[in-house]
């Protein structure tokens, strides 16, 4: 396929922006007992979650607050007309666009989200199951079947998502590695001006790519998206365009987290492993628990609207708020025994996909895609265990958190071809 100009990587080179992890969201291996910490001191603390951690904040003068009471953070993620998500303007807004449902408030937020959403709805998302992601899961675990040993961040999870991505949206297989290069640098906020350039070269990649699809459409989610009207136009482009640019991050890189996040649980804890291998009806469970126990996005920002009074603390009109997902998930009032891994614990709503009008588009996606995750990792590597040669797995970041790698052994399998 082609495509009317050819992706355009960053100008400079040598910019790495998979080495941005540790500059954005930290080193850190454990974050709760801090939260724990903060939670026992009140519902809502002065200051940015980001100060709280030691790292400096980046909401200019602003007041801002950190929210860690599950009363209130449900309260400010429900309440979109008090609670408002134009605080990622300052940094969503400028790299996936003003257009980006993210940024957005009611009622354009709804009309907007109702299209999107329509889209991942389950049924539609099982279809991509088979058809999409089955055949990237097998086609990356082929490479390492026969050594017996791999690095499942490395060789899988850090792929896996984005390889599917990649099928969605039909992309030239030459353009893949500029593309993600650019989808990761988006987020890169400690380096603005390449999370910039990155935004503005694939919103004109996109734009190219719709112009093509209209004229000769399939059935990619770029052509199904291209071809979508409303009120008898399509879709505007600055709405289009932000949202295919958010979406690498929304279901790749939070997916690829999860993934690895669930993986190391379950490898920590063999015991559970073991239990789902001979019931595979627990996988279910295991997700959420995983999703519970560390999910792979820490804090959601709101800013106020107006004048408010939350947990006895008055918040003026503009204060930013760091609404923390991660304290109410391990909230020792809802979760007994919080801080443990267990896939039989009483099943309660978590907090991971936030609440509210702005609840993750692609929740459904990101549970099948760890789902066909978890089934191709049992169903292919017997005797799996963590390698006893090489450091455990150990999951970082105070807001944004992954392993950097998974080193584990298996029993040898012979690929054909």
């Amino acid at each position: 396929m082609s495509t009317a100009i050819r992706i355009q990587d960053f100008d400079d080179r040598t910019y790495d922006p998979f080495l941005s992890h540790e500059d954005n969201f930290g080193t850190d291996a454990d974050p709760y007992p801090r939260i724990h910490e903060l939670r026992a001191q009140g519902a809502v603390i002065p200051g940015s979650f980001r100060e709280q951690m030691g790292y400096p904040c980046y909401y200019g003068d602003a007041p801002r607050f950190t929210i860690v009471g599950t009363k209130e953070i449900e309260e400010v993620l429900v309440d979109a007309s008090r609670f408002s998500n134009s605080g990622y303007e300052m940094n969503l807004g400028h790299t996936f666009g003003m257009g980006s449902i993210s940024v957005m408030d009611n009622p354009v937020h709804g009309r907007w989200r109702r299209i999107f959403q329509k889209i991942f709805l389950p049924q539609h998302v099982k279809t991509w199951g088979e058809t999409i992601v089955d055949p990237v899961v097998h086609g990356l675990m082929s490479k390492f079947l026969p050594r017996g040993e791999a690095d499942l961040v490395d060789e899988f999870t850090h792929s896996y998502p984005f390889e599917v991505i990649y099928k969605q949206l039909d992309l030239p297989r030459s353009d893949v590695e500029t593309f993600q290069r650019l989808a990761i640098g988006q987020t890169d906020f400690e380096h603005m001006s390449q999370a910039i350039e990155a935004g503005i070269k694939l919103g004109e990649y996109f734009k190219a790519l719709i112009d093509e699809r209209r004229a000769n459409h399939g059935d990619d989610l770029i052509s199904l998206l291209a071809m979508t009207e409303v009120d008898g136009d399509y879709l505007p482009e600055l709405v289009l365009v932000s949202f295919l640019r958010q979406l690498m991050n929304a279901a790749g890189d939070t997916t690829y987290r999860g993934t690895s996040i669930l993986l190391t649980a379950l490898l920590r804890n063999p015991d559970q492993y073991e239990a789902i291998r001979k019931d595979r009806n627990l996988i279910p469970a295991a997700i959420e628990e995983a999703l519970r126990w560390d999910g792979p996005v820490l804090a959601q920002t709101r800013v106020a609207a107006t004048d408010v009074e939350l947990g006895g603390i008055k918040i003026p009109k503009g204060a930013f708020l760091d609404v923390l997902a991660g304290a109410a998930n391990r909230d020792p009032a809802i979760y007994p025994d919080p801080d443990r891994f267990d896939i039989l614990r009483e099943k309660r709503a978590h907090y991971s996909f936030a609440r509210g009008p702005h609840i993750c588009v692609g929740q459904h996606l990101a549970r099948v895609e760890m789902t066909r995750a978890l089934h191709a990792v049992m169903d292919n590597l017997n005797n799996l265990r963590l390698d006893p040669d090489k450091p455990a797995p150990a999951i970082r970041g105070y807001m944004m958190r992954v392993p950097e790698h998974i080193y584990v052994k298996f029993d040898k399998v012979a690929v054909d071809g």
